[in-house]
């Protein structure tokens, strides 16, 4: 276990590709994790949605997302980088990663408050996510609401929808 003094969170860059994608690998089983190319368009298309967590200049986590109109999360979303809404009301998360010798230390909450923060500033209505149902409780420490069973069906598991909105 690394004990963190200095955590570093910016937005992603083209090169941190590699990096991104050894993250998600090491964060998400295969039938879940987002493929290189996706990373890449996503990093592309809405790098100000796509935040990096470093530590001594290796990328330890990350979180991103596209910015949506409406209130939940589609499957197709995850694939098709031009849903994404650059105006739009609802930033999404797609992932929230940090790889596991940098975990329980705070890094996945600093992400996330950042990505709330940048949200508001943005002007969003609030974020969205789906998550597994061990996580729920984790992501309601943020103000997230559990509205149920999601309709998605990502790499074949049960999702639960959730929603924080700004006041």
């Amino acid at each position: 276990m690394h004990t963190v003094t200095d955590i570093f969170i910016r937005q992603v860059l083209s090169n941190d590709l590699n990096s991104v994608e050894q993250v998600e690998k090491r964060c998400f089983p295969e039938a879940e994790a987002a493929s290189r190319n996706s990373l890449e368009l996503r990093i592309h298309a809405f790098p100000e949605c796509f935040l990096v967590a470093e530590s001594d200049g290796q990328i330890i986590g990350f979180i991103n997302g596209c910015v949506i109109n409406g209130k939940v999360i589609d499957d197709q979303l995850f694939e098709d980088v031009r849903l994404h809404v650059a105006d739009g009301a609802y930033q999404t998360i797609f992932g929230l990663d940090v790889i596991p010798e940098y975990r329980n230390q705070g890094i996945a909450a600093c992400l996330m408050n950042h990505f709330i923060t940048v949200s508001k500033d943005a002007g969003r209505k609030g974020l969205i996510l789906t998550c597994k149902s061990e996580l729920i409780h984790y992501y309601e420490k943020f103000g997230f609401i559990d509205k149920g069973i999601s309709s998605s069906v990502h790499g074949g598991a049960i999702w639960y929808d959730m929603i924080l909105e700004f006041k």
